[in-house]
């Protein structure tokens, strides 16, 4: 009789263990916004945390899709957070920023390849710059109505729109870019991208007014829900997660949980 009450004593143990942990998995999971900007062979590098080799990029994305991950739009990730709809296993979103040229020789062929969907933030000013590093008009248009690629505004210049102490030019930089790529892509722009991932509740409060969807950042600040689809948090993917391992742990959706407590 001891022995009975023993093993369904362990068995209850377990039991609360495994539904304490489920619990704890649910509340601490984020669905990885995974955030990339220059996708460059190494030769090329000039900013190596912020460049992905094509090579590790092409086994990131066939990690994604041989895994059977569930790679959705910015948008529709946004839509189910806002609607509090349940987010399926593996959910994950691709972004990349800045609007490098590379991204149209290299990343398109690759998102094409796996069939993927990503979202680029562009910005505006250096379209088709001289210098030929950034996108173009005509590649942006074509990655566009491949309906891979969803382009949003990461405003007009570079700068952070917190240095900025003009009101009137914050507003420029998230108007006026929103309208001028609605004009050169004849759709709506939905998707806002903070410059440097930086933001105060004047800069939320603009891009909502100017009719964005969803705006995404880095390093929004405890004071943010990560439910807030005008703050919502990216995952900056380097070329490390050419390691199968780190990039499964670092999309896994638990990654950011462990991130926070780290840098607190």
């Amino acid at each position: 009789m001891f022995r009975v009450k023993k093993s369904a004593l362990i068995a209850a143990s377990i039991l609360i263990f495994a539904a304490g942990l489920w619990l704890f998995l649910r509340a601490i999971y984020y669905p990885p916004i995974i955030m990339y900007h220059s996708v460059n062979p190494p030769a090329s590098y000039n900013m190596p945390m912020l460049t992905v080799s094509p090579r590790t990029f092409e086994k990131q994305m066939r990690f994604l899709r041989e895994h059977n991950y569930n790679v959705i739009t910015l948008e529709a990730l946004a839509n189910l957070i806002k609607e509090k709809k349940r987010i399926p296993p593996k959910t994950l979103t691709i972004t990349l920023d800045d609007g490098y040229r590379d991204n149209y020789i290299h990343a398109f062929p690759i998102l094409e390849k796996y069939q993927i969907p990503a979202t680029i933030f562009v910005i505006i000013n250096e379209v088709g710059r001289a210098q030929g590093d950034r996108l173009s008009w005509e590649e942006i248009k074509e990655m566009q109505d491949s309906g891979l690629v969803t382009f949003g505004s990461h405003t007009l210049s570079p700068e952070p729109l917190v240095n900025m102490r003009s009101d009137s030019l914050v507003k420029s930089q998230i108007f006026d870019s929103k309208k001028i790529l609605e004009a050169k892509l004849a759709r709506p722009v939905n998707c806002f991208s903070y410059p440097e991932g930086l933001l105060n509740t004047r800069i939320k409060r603009l891009v909502q007014e100017a009719g964005y969807k969803v705006a995404v950042s880095t390093r929004p600040g405890r004071q943010y829900y990560n439910n807030d689809i005008f703050v919502l948090r990216r995952l900056r993917i380097s070329e490390k997660a050419g390691n199968l391992f780190i990039f499964w742990f670092e999309t896994s959706g638990y990654y950011t949980f462990f991130k926070q407590r780290k840098h607190r």
